[in-house]
């Protein structure tokens, strides 16, 4: 144990990204005393509070909207947030400015985008293939797109999907870290045998962006959504946001066409002409408070570097593995998470026979991660704000709980 220790506070000596958890509101107060407590592993469900958003929130509410009113869609730039605000997003996915615009929620996304590739697709593909092991809103979403397009759904694993591509499919949706295990799926690999067979791409990066690198331009990604209140931080409910590469962007027929797309917005013409670029993404009014309240939160990211998010990253969950194997009896937990980096995300899941009950009390002893029934324990690892003797205190204490 005192070994994990040592190297726990050693490792944090040396963290290059250490300076960044004063930026966030964190809890460390427990009735079990400081030393089990204010471990925060659910970041990969909400991200913790950025200290800067509630100044922020405040300023838009008193004085955007309090005294300016209506003149802060001009003079507050409430009217450009969707896109300035999806630039801000951008260099953590890989992508260049003007391909992605924020708005909406991540399931509005998904059905915008996986309705839209079925008709970049064009005539002849009639077939949407769908990651049989995605969150369940995805697969929901992809049914009715389905039904609505005509199509015939096939749900698959994501290592199936390369032998069942053919001149009938029109577009895949795919998940790039598993919610459940933590698996981080091939994304070059998957994108370019959609693109080989024809067919649109469309990846959902809930559980990656913010984490690790993803690439969208270096991959050539057709299409991408994604939330913002996991590992971006944005807050409960922030709005979700939509990539559409600069090449399609053209012939993005979105199936929810808004005022707020239309080229001539203010001037409600009856017959619908989509904005030019991603802003035809967009669709109706912007939800502004929480919208400038994920502004806010980006803050942090400047001067971040992805790379040093995802080597910290996997530095946490190699140590949380091992200081697992070194605290909970043998048997009593099994990884389900791949060990290989390459296919790893930002969390680890263990499974564990009363997992449900086992959180419960690992939340009581100040230790906060999430259950995922029927049987696994789900911890994520926000590199900005978890240290390595968050890592050991966690380990510690479910070794103690489990017991």
């Amino acid at each position: 144990m005192s070994e994990l220790i040592a190297r726990a506070e050693k490792s944090d000596a040396a963290d290059e990204l250490a300076s960044l958890r004063s930026q966030f509101v964190l809890d460390t107060e427990s009735d079990h005393g400081a030393d089990a407590a204010g471990v925060y592993l659910d970041g990969n469900s909400l991200g913790a509070l950025p200290a800067a958003v509630p100044g922020r929130v405040e300023d838009v509410v008193r004085r955007q909207w309090g005294a300016l009113r209506i003149r802060s869609w001009d003079e507050s730039g409430w009217w450009t947030a969707p896109e300035r605000i999806g630039d801000l997003i951008a260099p953590l996915v890989g992508a260049a400015a003007g391909q992605i615009v924020v708005g909406d929620s991540t399931s509005v996304n998904v059905f915008k985008a996986l309705v839209a590739a079925v008709r970049m697709a064009g005539p002849g593909r009639d077939e949407i293939v769908v990651d049989a092991t995605t969150f369940p809103t995805d697969g929901y979403i992809a049914e009715s797109a389905a039904r609505m397009t005509g199509c015939t759904l096939r749900p698959v694993t994501p290592s199936e999907v390369p032998g069942v591509l053919g001149e009938r499919t029109a577009a895949v949706l795919l998940n790039h870290v598993d919610y459940r295990t933590g698996r981080l799926h091939d994304l070059p690999v998957l994108t370019a045998a959609v693109h080989a067979a024809g067919a649109v791409v469309v990846w959902d990066l809930c559980h990656s962006a913010g984490a690790l690198p993803v690439g969208l331009d270096e991959h050539g990604v057709d299409l991408a959504v994604g939330c913002t209140y996991k590992y971006l931080n944005g807050g409960p409910g922030s709005p979700a946001y939509l990539y559409v590469r600069s090449g399609l962007q053209d012939r993005f027929d979105s199936p929810l066409p808004g005022w707020n797309s239309h080229a001539e917005p203010f001037g409600m013409r009856p017959d619908y002409e989509a904005a030019p670029g991603a802003l035809r993404g967009r669709v109706g009014t912007p939800d502004i408070l929480s919208m400038l309240a994920l502004e806010a939160a980006l803050e942090v990211w400047d001067g971040v570097s992805i790379e040093a998010v995802r080597a910290k990253s996997l530095a946490l969950t190699d140590f949380f593995l091992e200081c697992v194997t070194a605290y909970v009896p043998v048997g009593r937990v099994e990884s389900v998470t791949p060990a290989a980096h390459a296919e790893r995300g930002s969390q680890v899941a263990l499974r564990c026979d009363d997992a449900g009950d086992v959180m419960k009390r690992l939340i009581e002893r100040g230790v906060v991660g999430d259950f995922r029934s029927p049987d696994v324990l789900r911890f994520g690892f926000t590199p900005l704000y978890v240290g390595f003797a968050d890592v050991e205190r966690a380990a510690r204490v479910l070794g103690e709980v489990v017991a």
